[in-house]
C-alpha cells in the first residue's frame, strides 16, 4: 500500500470530514499485508459496518479464490435444471395424453363388451392393441420416475453447492473482518455494535474506498466477497425454484403412475371378460350345432320344417304389412323414420345376416339358405329392448307357427322383429302401445324352430329383408 500523501485541501478537519494518520502496511506472519491502524471519523463507520457484513471478527485461513466464471456456471446450472423440469414436464402432457386415449378405448371396449358383440374378433383386436398401449404408457411412466430420480440427485448437488458456497463466502468475510479489525483501534467494538444493522455491502466498499487505501489483498477479498454473494444469490433461488418443482413432479408422477394401474386394472378386466364371452359363445354354438345335427338326421322332416317355415314367413309378413297400413291411415305411426337404431339385446351374434350355409334357414332370392337377420345369444330370459320409438303392432304367439315375436312399426317404411322371444311371461308390451327407444319389451327365449335360446332381430324397409346393421 502506498503512503498517504498530504493533501492541503484535506488537513483541515470539518464537522463531516477528518483526517488520518497512515503508516506504511507490514506482512504478518500468514504472508497477508497487514492494513496500516487509523484513527476512525465519521467515514470510519462504514468501514466498520463492512466488518459486520463481513460476519465478524473470527479468524480463518485464505479461501481458494472464485473463478472468474462462477457466476456463469450457477446461471448455467440453473438454466439446465430448468430444462429439465420443462422436458419432465412436456413428458407429462404426452403421457396424460396418450392416457387419456387409451381411456377412451378401454371405455368402448367395455361397452362393447357389456352389450352386443358384433364380432368377437375385432374385439380381441382392440384389446390386443391397447395391451401394446398400456405397455408404452407403462414404459413412459419408468422413463418419468427415472428424470423424476435424476431431478432429485440435481437437487441434491445443487444444494452441495449452496451450502459449499456458503461456507466459502462465511470464510472469506471471516478472514477480511480479522484483517480490519487488527488495523483498527480494538476500542471501537461498541461502536461496530451500534451498526450491525447496516445491509449494502457494495456501498459500503465504495463509500470507504473514497477516504481509505486498502491493501492489494483487501480490496480482492472484499470483491471477491461481492462476487459470492451473486452466486450465492443465484444458487439460493435455484434451489428454492428446484425444491418446488421437485414437489409437483413427484405428485405428477405418482398421479400418472395411479392412472396407468387403473387402466392396467381394466385392461386385465376386459381380456376376462372377452375370455368368457368366447368359452360362451363356444358352448351356444356348439349346442345350436347339436340340435341342428338332430334335426338334419331326418332329412324328409327337415324338409318339410323348412317348407312350413318359408310359408309362415310369408304369411306373416303379409299380415304385418297390412296392419302398417292399417296404422298409417289411422296417423298411428309417421310416415318416415329419421332416427338410427340401437342393439336390442346384450349377447354375441352366432349368426349375421345374408346367404348363409345354415341349412335350417329357408331359401330367399338367389340364396338356397337365408338368414333375414341378426341371431343374438345370451342366457336365457336376457332383456330385450325396443331399437327405436316407434307403436308395438304384434307382441305374442305367432299366427302362423309356435314362434312367440314382438314387431314394432317405427314408420310407414321401417319395422322391427324380434322373434323367439320367452312366452313365460311372454311379451311385457301389447299391440297398440308406443314405446320409446331402449324401453323394455320381452326376453329371451327359445320359441318355434330354435336350436337354443336366442334373439332373432330383423329389419324390414319397404317390405325388404335389410342388414340391420345398416341402422346402427
Amino acid at each position: 500500500m502506498r503512503p498517504l500523501t498530504r493533501d492541503p485541501q484535506r488537513e483541515t478537519e470539518t464537522p463531516r470530514t477528518m483526517t488520518f494518520r497512515m503508516r506504511r502496511s507490514v506482512p504478518d506472519r500468514r504472508g497477508w499485508s497487514t492494513p496500516p491502524k487509523r484513527l476512525i471519523g465519521r467515514r470510519g463507520l462504514a468501514l466498520l459496518t463492512l466488518v459486520a457484513l463481513a460476519g465478524g471478527f473470527f479468524v480463518s485461513t485464505p479461501p481458494t479464490p472464485a473463478s472468474a466464471d462462477a457466476l456463469s456456471d450457477a446461471y448455467a446450472k440453473q438454466k439446465a435444471l430448468q430444462a429439465l423440469i420443462a422436458k419432465e414436464k412436456a413428458a407429462v402432457a404426452a403421457l396424460s395424453q396418450s392416457q387419456s386415449a387409451l381411456a377412451t378405448k378401454i371405455a368402448s371396449t367395455q361397452s362393447d363388451l357389456a352389450s352386443t358383440i358384433d364380432n368377437i374378433a375385432t374385439v380381441k383386436t382392440q384389446i390386443v392393441q391397447m395391451t401394446v398401449d398400456v405397455a408404452q404408457s407403462q414404459a413412459q411412466v419408468d422413463e418419468l420416475s427415472t428424470e423424476v430420480a435424476q431431478l432429485d440427485q440435481q437437487l441434491a448437488d445443487v444444494e452441495a453447492q449452496q451450502q459449499a458456497k456458503q461456507s466459502e463466502l462465511d470464510a472469506t468475510k471471516a478472514i477480511l473482518a480479522d484483517r480490519i479489525r487488527t488495523a483498527y483501534d480494538t476500542d471501537r467494538t461498541s461502536l461496530l455494535e451500534t451498526v450491525l444493522s447496516s445491509s449494502d455491502f457494495t456501498d459500503i466498499i465504495s463509500e470507504a474506498g473514497y477516504e481509505l487505501d486498502f491493501a492489494n489483498q483487501d480490496k480482492v477479498l472484499a470483491q471477491q466477497i461481492v462476487q459470492d454473494e451473486q452466486v450465492l444469490a443465484v444458487i439460493q433461488q435455484t434451489v428454492s425454484d428446484t425444491m418446488t418443482q421437485t414437489v409437483q413432479m413427484h405428485a405428477l408422477a405418482d398421479q400418472q403412475a395411479a392412472v396407468l394401474n387403473g387402466q392396467m386394472a381394466d385392461l386385465a378386466a376386459a381380456k376376462v371378460k372377452l375370455q368368457k364371452l368366447e368359452q360362451e359363445q363356444q358352448a351356444m354354438l356348439a349346442a345350436q350345432q347339436a340340435q341342428y345335427a338332430t334335426l338334419a338326421a331326418n332329412k324328409s322332416k327337415l324338409k318339410a320344417s323348412l317348407a312350413a317355415q318359408a310359408k309362415a314367413e310369408k304369411e306373416t309378413e303379409a299380415l304385418i304389412a297390412k296392419l302398417v297400413a292399417q296404422q298409417l291411415q289411422q296417423g298411428g305411426i309417421p310416415s318416415q323414420y329419421s332416427g338410427s337404431l340401437i342393439w336390442p339385446m346384450a349377447g354375441v351374434v352366432v349368426q349375421n345376416f345374408g346367404c348363409t350355409g345354415f341349412y335350417l334357414e329357408p331359401p330367399y332370392g338367389s340364396c338356397p339358405h337365408f338368414h333375414n337377420g341378426i341371431d343374438i345369444a345370451n342366457a336365457m330370459d336376457t332383456p330385450i329392448h325396443a331399437a327405436a320409438p316407434g307403436k308395438v303392432i304384434w307382441a305374442g304367439k305367432s299366427p302362423y307357427d309356435t314362434a312367440w315375436i314382438v314387431i314394432i312399426a317405427h314408420s310407414s317404411h321401417l319395422v322391427t322383429w324380434y322373434a323367439h322371444i320367452d312366452n313365460n311371461p311372454g311379451p311385457v308390451v301389447h299391440v297398440g302401445q308406443y314405446v320409446a327407444q331402449g324401453q323394455l319389451i320381452a326376453f329371451e327365449g327359445c320359441t318355434g324352430l330354435c336350436t337354443g335360446p336366442h334373439l332373432h332381430w330383423a329389419v324390414q324397409l319397404d317390405g325388404n329383408w335389410v342388414n340391420p346393421r345398416l341402422f346402427v
